[in-house]
């Protein structure tokens, strides 16, 4: 069984990805950082689904391109991944300047970065994060 879920909510498309390479990518990223797979879930979904989400869930009133549940035990990371494909188009156009897929690569690694204990919220925590994603992107060229 894979340790991979890739499911969408509502009208939501699946992203054309090469998702047997993503989850070789996502497993080195996690070994990268002294931790291993367990099962992760990414639910591709819309901006109304993911301010849905975060009201719910988080008390949050805006929307994000992702929302990480951590079920992390140890050296075991596992979540479930909520992403706005409405908002990472958003961001690749108007925020980041990015080409779509890059930006979705970015949202992607992000999830599984939290998962490993990386944070974005506190003072200099924003480029920290940024730093492992740009060191994952890079490995993902190699991941064939």
């Amino acid at each position: 069984m894979s340790k991979f879920q890739w499911l969408t909510r509502g009208d939501v498309v699946l992203p054309d990805l090469d998702f047997p390479r993503m989850e070789r990518w996502l497993e080195a990223v996690a070994a990268s950082h002294g931790k291993v797979l367990g099962p992760l879930t990414y639910i591709f979904c819309d901006d109304p689904t993911i301010i849905e989400v975060n009201r719910e869930f988080l008390n949050h009133d805006y929307f994000t391109d992702i929302i990480t549940f951590d079920d992390t035990l140890g050296r075991r990371i596992s979540g479930d991944m909520f992403i706005s494909l409405d908002t990472v188009r958003t961001n690749a156009e108007g925020v980041s300047h990015r080409p779509y897929d890059e930006e979705l690569n970015r949202v992607i690694v992000h999830g599984v970065l939290h998962l490993c204990g990386i944070n974005d919220k506190g003072p200099g925590e924003r480029e920290i994060m940024e730093h492992n994603e740009n060191e994952a992107l890079e490995l993902l060229k190699s991941i064939s």
